[in-house]
């Protein structure tokens, strides 16, 4: 079923300011920006380390192009911070359906396009002890599409 922590998502106001500080502070380097408009963020991927299973875990910063996005309006409730946790799978609509069978609300019907190319559904927070959670089905990395500077 999961494989990893595939990422920690972390909404902030303004994504360059942040991203300077995880460079500065921890060395984190961007892998990848994109902007996300089903999603109305802008967001940058920071590599921490691969695993065993070929994919990685990062850090994604989000920040709203939209006030009325999932991500702006969670901002606009509880400042920045940890907007939810990823965890890594190697089947997102079989895990996503097992999850489901266990009386978890799964907040898409069916996986949506997520980060780098991959495929993403979203656990409902109150069912996950207040944690917002998604799992994630990396894309092939020659599946990965290149995305310019933002």
């Amino acid at each position: 079923m999961l494989t990893r922590i595939d990422h920690i998502g972390i909404a902030c106001f303004d994504l360059d300011t942040t991203v300077a500080f995880y460079r500065d502070t921890y060395g984190f380097e961007v892998f990848h920006t994109e902007i996300n408009e089903e999603q109305g963020v802008r967001e940058a991927m920071l590599r921490i380390n691969g695993t065993s299973d070929g994919g990685a875990s990062w850090i994604q910063l989000l920040e709203p192009v939209r006030e009325d996005s999932a991500v702006g309006k969670w901002l606009a409730k509880n400042g920045e911070g940890v907007h939810h946790v990823a965890f890594g799978t190697a089947d997102v609509d079989a895990d996503s359906e097992a999850v489901r069978d266990k009386g978890v609300r799964v907040l898409y019907e069916e996986p949506r396009r997520g980060s780098m190319g991959s495929r993403i559904t979203f656990l409902h927070p109150k069912d996950c002890h207040g944690v917002l959670t998604e799992l994630v089905t990396a894309a092939p990395a020659e599946d990965v599409p290149a995305a310019p500077e933002h």
